[in-house]
């Protein structure tokens, strides 16, 4: 298994980190050394225990012991605690009023995340240190490198405290401190990051209206509630700063650590999972590997079962992953969002675990259950407009075991699903043909939207490739599509099956996503557990083998990074192993649902608000169409492989399809179907479809005459062995679907002339030395490439003669035009000469 890759890490969940850290780390007591005053110039030296926490103190016991004397309150360390890592996650409680960025600021997201240790300073100090883990090196054999990394690498002390008391009981020693006043400020490690302070416009902190509600402590953690007012500050889109402050109410979780970290297990580019990155000074004897750990819960039988294990039977885990619904869901949907986490029991199976993922309702009036406690997992509620879900986790940096997860439901993912199903499978679903889906019909909406998110919260990436090992036309077949589903991930943005048409009458089972081959066999890869082997080191060859093997006998296991730029089996939201095949389909269901939209949103006592929403839905899918088909022009596949596969790791998309992709846009893009104007400027509405038409042409001239995109035409023309689509043949094929008028003397219209506009400028841009990075909005996703200086290359050469080969065609058919085709067509030659011949 090789680990070069660095997968996409700033995902759900993922917490980058930045210092030095064994890898094996020991409690440790020993005082450090720094300057201190004499201990009888220490102002406020330790009591005795009882003048400190005397008989008005109420005492909660667990892994700290927590005092509260009035307004004041004790943490109790014991010494086995010293040295100990402390995960602490900081959550929203209870939210502010008003207006807040999407999907960010409501009760139950995470506003920030530490790991920290307490230990022993000299005169009686209690020192609070902040820990990290980008850099590491656990070889202390290895001539000096592991004292090199950590003195290079000393973590930051964020706190100190003065012990107030000394207790014992038994054998275990412990201090007392004050954390009153430190609770009490502003700092980074027990509320905001500065970076969600900044998004939520958060100003100062206002400490008379700020103060600490309760901290509650249990075996393994400690709960802080804390009720913080601030100022205001600015939030981007506001013009005005309100001089009303706001009140959050905070939940800062201290949860314990494992003292020996979970083994961990690289991440391989081959098989999506979240990763945690760091630079290992071990992995490389002659310099240093960036390596990354899987991110994953501890899957471990229990110890009775590790016989029957190690046979192959199935066995329950020693902890299995439970998660607990909100109380305030709306009772209706409780049911589907259990199902949605249930229905990944199955995949766990694979890995050799049963009853190993489940979820329950939030247990009822028990007051040691919060909802915002970081030992508990939660599918949690949120009353807002926001048309989404996520499914985030907090994990362990040092070995990338999951902690917990908190998936976020927000309440209108409803309606955003409703229109997608509306307008994907109205075609064939006569239930989607209305404003309001029937109950059982949302329910599986959410289930699957469920499923997906709790996948996230297992550890998996986004897998935009796995529809691609998928036949068109198998999408199309009610036997395969209803055993097998129209993609083998629900990770997978694959959406519903817009492809199948009515005649094939093809039902609920084989147009919804499910969880399918590919997301059970990245379970079991993340999953499975291998004793055999005492380091993730030590598993890689089997690992490697694991997934040759695996891949050599089922294609449908491919994953698709959603990073991929060029290759087409990697993208959001579509479908099939042909995108110009699938998006052909779809618009022919597009031409059977836009007609009949009028009837499905018809709403009593309503206008036609609704009837708009879905016509910008519909284009918006038309637009998504033509996104898919666009990244096959000039397009590279990407395959990931060991040395021991056999293949190549890059490989330029075929001529066929190139060529098949670039008579799409001349049919469906460049001239627009008549029947995609038919309703412009709709009199109910006024939506205008032209509107749509042109931001698809515009996004698609601005990447096809991109320098990026002609330099890989470029790039393969040189390299490439066999037929090959030249960059010269490609911009002639571009050029007489663009200009088609000037080769059969017809009228040139409004649209035309635009795009023919538009054509010259991005031809002009192409000299020009940018060197951006570019993001596409595609409908629903958004497609990034860069465009390196084309004056460094081929390109600027290419340009110029393509540019000379169209002026002289434009000369030619000016005679042959009238009115504003003749001046648009003067106009053309003028914008060209002043490019080629700047000083005329």
């Amino acid at each position: 298994m090789f680990k070069p890759i660095l997968l996409t890490l700033a995902l759900s969940g993922f917490v980058l980190s930045t210092n030095a850290q064994e890898k094996k780390p020991e409690a440790s007591t020993k005082k450090i050394a720094v300057p201190v005053k004499k201990a009888d110039s220490v102002p406020g030296a330790p009591k005795a225990y009882n003048e400190v926490i005397t008989a008005k103190a109420k005492t909660s016991v667990g892994m700290i012991n927590v005092h509260q004397i009035a307004l004041k309150y004790f943490f109790e360390i014991p010494d086995t605690l010293l040295g100990r890592e402390l995960l602490i996650v900081n959550r929203i409680s209870k939210a502010a009023s008003g207006t807040r960025p999407q999907m960010l600021g409501y009760a139950g997201d995470e506003i920030a995340e530490n790991v920290v240790s307490f230990e022993k300073g000299p005169n009686d100090r209690i020192f609070l240190r902040l820990n990290s883990f980008n850099e590491r090196s656990g070889d202390t054999t290895s001539n000096g490198l592991y004292k090199s990394v950590r003195n290079s690498n000393i973590q930051p002390i964020v706190a100190s405290f003065s012990v107030k008391a000394y207790g014992q009981k038994g054998q275990i020693k412990s201090s007392v401190i004050d954390v009153t006043e430190y609770l009490n400020t502003e700092n980074e490690v027990f509320f905001f990051s500065p970076g969600v302070k900044t998004a939520l416009g958060i100003g100062g902190i206002q400490t008379d209206k700020s103060y600490i509600g309760s901290l509650s402590t249990y075996p393994k953690n400690v709960e802080i509630r804390t009720i913080r007012t601030y100022t205001k500050g600015p939030v981007a889109g506001q013009p005005t700063i309100s001089t009303i402050p706001v009140t959050y109410e905070l939940n800062s979780s201290m949860v314990l650590l494992p003292k020996i970290p979970m083994k961990a297990r690289y991440a391989d580019a081959r098989v999506g999972f979240f990763a945690h990155g760091y630079t290992d000074f071990d992995g490389d004897p002659q310099g240093v590997r960036q390596s990354a750990v899987m991110v994953r819960w501890r899957m471990e039988p229990k110890t009775g079962d590790i016989e029957k294990y190690k046979r192959g039977k199935l066995v329950e885990p020693k902890k299995p992953i439970i998660y607990y619904i909100d109380p305030a869901t709306p009772k209706k949907w409780v049911p589907y969002l259990i199902a949605g986490v249930n229905d990944w029991a199955k995949a766990f199976e694979q890995a050799g675990f049963k009853n190993a993922i489940k979820a329950l309702p939030a247990p009822a009036n028990d007051p040691n259950w919060s909802i915002d406690d970081a030992t508990h997992n939660v599918i949690v509620y949120k009353p807002s407009s926001v048309a989404n879900a996520s499914g985030p986790n907090v994990h362990d940096p040092r070995s990338g075991e999951i902690i917990e997860s908190h998936i976020n439901w927000y309440h209108n993912i409803m309606q955003l699903v409703r229109n997608w199903y509306m307008i994907q499978a109205g075609a064939i679903d006569h239930k989607a043909r209305k404003l309001k889906f029937d109950d059982e019909l949302m329910g599986q909406l959410i289930r699957f939207v469920s499923s997906h998110e709790v996948g996230h919260t297992l550890g998996l990436l986004h897998n935009y490739g796995s529809s691609s090992t998928v036949p068109v036309e198998k999408l199309r077949d009610k036997a395969f599509v209803e055993k097998y589903g129209h993609t083998p991930s629900i990770m997978d943005y694959a959406r519903f099956n817009y492809v199948a048409q009515p005649e094939d009458h093809i039902t609920q089972k084989g147009i919804f996503p499910r969880i399918g081959e590919y997301d059970r066999w990245a379970i079991e890869f993340g999953y499975r557990w291998l004793p055999q082997f005492n380091s993730p080191d030590a598993e890689i060859p089997y690992m490697n083998k694991l997934i040759i093997d695996s891949l050599d006998k089922n294609k449908r296991l491919f994953f698709g990074s959603e990073g991929e730029s060029l290759d087409p089996r990697s993208q959001s939201e579509d479908l099939g192993d042909d995108a110009v095949k699938a998006s052909i389909y779809g618009i022919k269901n597009l031409q059977r649902i836009i007609p009949q939209l009028k009837d499905w949103t018809k709403e009593p006592n309503e206008g036609y608000e609704n009837l708009k929403l879905m016509y910008d839905q519909a284009f918006r899918q038309y637009m998504l169409y033509t996104a898919h088909v666009l990244k096959t022009i000039g397009g590279e596949y990407h395959t990931n492989r060991s040395i021991e596969q056999n293949g190549n790791v890059f490989e330029p998309v075929s001529y066929k399809k190139q060529k098949e992709a670039m008579q799409f846009f001349n049919d469906y893009v460049f001239n627009i179907p008549e029947w995609m104007l038919k309703d412009q400027n709709d009199p109910l509405t006024r939506s205008n479809p032209g509107i749509y038409m042109e931001v698809a042409q515009n996004n698609a001239l601005q990447r096809l005459q991109g320098s990026g995109i002609l330099m890989e035409f470029i790039k393969n023309e040189e390299y490439s062995k066999g037929k090959t689509y030249t960059c010269s043949e490609f911009l002639e094929d571009l050029k007489k679907s663009i200009w088609t008028e000037l080769y059969t003397g017809k009228s040139i219209d409004l649209n035309r002339r635009n795009l023919q506009k538009t054509y010259i400028t991005n031809t002009i841009n192409s000299f020009k030395a940018t060197g951006e990075i570019v993001g596409k909005n595609s409908g629903n996703g958004v497609i990034y490439y860069i465009n390196p200086d084309p004056t460094r290359n081929d390109v600027s050469s290419l340009v110029r003669a393509h540019l000379i080969s169209l002026k002289e065609d434009i000369r030619k058919a000016i005679p042959s035009q009238k009115g504003m085709s003749l001046y648009h067509l003067e106009d053309a030659v003028k914008r060209i000469d002043d490019v080629l011949d700047p000083v005329k």
